[in-house]
């Protein structure tokens, strides 16, 4: 269903607001590049204007019951000014890449202003390449990986010929401010709807009631098994530390067709090489730290969508579960690196941790916020895991801006209490691009991981190369 004035906040995307704090930000964006000329402001903001109601949260902002009698609402924003939400900069000469990712560190230090719609885009000029760039920054509570890549090509276009405008739309006008009693009325009306989803649910199980047991057994096994990883903590390491609100960001750009012949020659998925990829490079790294790995093996969150195919295109709000996935640093040997992770994700997925999340999820429709908000720490507990990576599938095929095609994409996560790196990994057009971004303070060297994630790659590319060779040789 397309978002609408007076919408209640999902579960999930309340306990993204719950979770937020003055120095772990939760927006989240991207960093995009494209052929310059860049277009002119004026122009981009009119070409963005007419597409606006593709993407009606955009101009909403969120508003709260009295009391706080229930979950936040988005509210249609009578003030809404589009100059606000895009900006406009250039970098100063010569624009090079360390410019424009301090840029991004900068943009991204920043909390979002939530008395307004929770997004940014910068229009930035002034590139080395004679190119622009875009950056994107949306509050997770708005929207997901995977919704972002629907909006994102909403945005942007398939061809350097754009789309007609639509004729005959009439100028946007905002619903009126709600009052308190508007706010309760809504509120309850929320409540309603998810009380008639869950008694149609019930009188589902009462038609079938053999598969209304298998899925309870199912959760119940869910839940179990998250019980047992809050018993089990991920373990100390250099990651998990204070952090503060200032951030570094690199963007590492990889081929697709890398992750592809890795996977091919030795098994797996492509998010399996990419954890072993990342658990390499964190080998590494600690090891320039002086820190011993035998025996250790980190965790990362690994979000999993669980948005349903047949869902409305523009759907907005997040449809995410999570896993904690296997960093394997003790494995010094790569291709045994990678069969550890590859064997552990199978076994996840056999299991069903991302079910007992989503339980969490549900059950978390009927509380109260003071309680919403202790059971969202529950379910995205920091003590859990070392570090967040996210791997969001993108369009393979090219993106355009105002005719200007869009040539790379790195993708910006955030930071959670304790944690000072994020790792987030976006396919698009043949690329694998990976953004970092850590604490400004815990990570100085930042690029120096950067350099061990191409490390770790090329090395995984060479062996399978090399693998390639001997079976070729044994064939003949």
């Amino acid at each position: 269903m397309a978002p609408r004035h007076l919408d209640r906040l999902t579960a999930v995307d309340a306990s993204f607001l719950h979770q937020e704090g003055p120095v772990s930000h939760m927006h989240i964006g991207a960093l995009v590049r494209a052929e310059g000329p860049a277009p002119p402001y004026e122009e981009f903001l009119d070409s963005i204007r007419a597409r606006l109601h593709y993407v009606p949260r955009y101009r909403q902002r969120l508003v709260y019951p009295p009391a706080s009698t229930g979950r936040p609402l988005w509210a249609d924003d009578s003030d809404f000014n589009l100059e606000y939400h895009v900006r406009h900069t250039a970098l100063p000469a010569p624009g090079s890449d360390e410019q424009l990712t301090n840029l991004a560190a900068r943009v991204f230090s920043q909390q979002l202003d939530r008395s307004k719609p929770l997004w940014e885009l910068w229009l930035v000029e002034g590139l080395a390449d004679g190119g622009f760039a875009l950056l994107s920054k949306s509050h997770h509570a708005m929207i997901d990986g995977i919704a972002g890549v629907d909006l994102g090509t909403v945005l942007f276009d398939l061809s350097p010929q754009g789309r007609p405008p639509e004729e005959g739309l009439e100028p946007w006008t905002p619903d009126p401010e709600p009052s308190p009693l508007d706010l309760l009325a809504a509120g309850a009306a929320g409540m309603t709807k998810a009380s008639l989803g869950l008694a149609a649910k019930a009188v589902g199980s009462l038609t079938r009631p053999e598969r209304a047991l298998d899925e309870a057994a199912v959760a119940v096994e869910g839940l179990a098994e998250i019980v047992w990883a809050a018993a089990n903590p991920a373990p100390p390491s250099p990651l998990n530390v204070e952090i503060g609100p200032h951030r570094r960001f690199a963007g590492i750009a990889c081929e697709l067709a890398d992750f592809k012949t890795v996977k091919n020659a030795f098994g797996g998925t492509v998010n399996d090489v990419v954890l072993a990829v990342v658990a390499g490079a964190l080998r590494h790294w600690l090891h320039s730290r002086g820190v011993r790995t035998q025996g250790l093996e980190l965790r990362a969150l690994v979000p999993v969508s669980v948005r349903h195919r047949d869902a409305q295109r523009n759907g907005a709000g997040n449809r995410l579960a999570v896993m904690r996935g296997p960093l394997p640093v003790y494995v010094e040997d790569p291709i045994e690196r990678l069969g550890v992770v590859c064997a552990a994700m199978n076994d996840l997925k056999e299991s069903k941790q991302a079910v007992g999340a989503e339980v969490l999820t549900s059950m978390q429709r009927f509380a109260p916020p003071t309680v919403l908000a202790q059971a969202s720490r529950l379910n995205f507990s920091t003590r859990l895991f070392n570090m967040l990576v996210t791997n969001v599938p993108g369009p393979q095929f090219p993106l355009y801006v105002q005719g200007r095609e869009m040539t790379s994409v790195f993708p910006i996560a955030f930071l959670p209490k304790d944690h000072a790196l994020a790792i987030a990994i976006m396919s698009y057009n043949g690329q694998m691009n990976f953004g970092l971004l850590g604490d400004y303070d815990a990570m100085p060297d930042l690029d120096a991981f950067g350099e061990a994630i191409e490390a770790a790659l090329a090395e995984l590319v060479s062996l399978a190369a090399r693998s390639a060779r001997s079976s070729t040789a044994k064939a003949r």
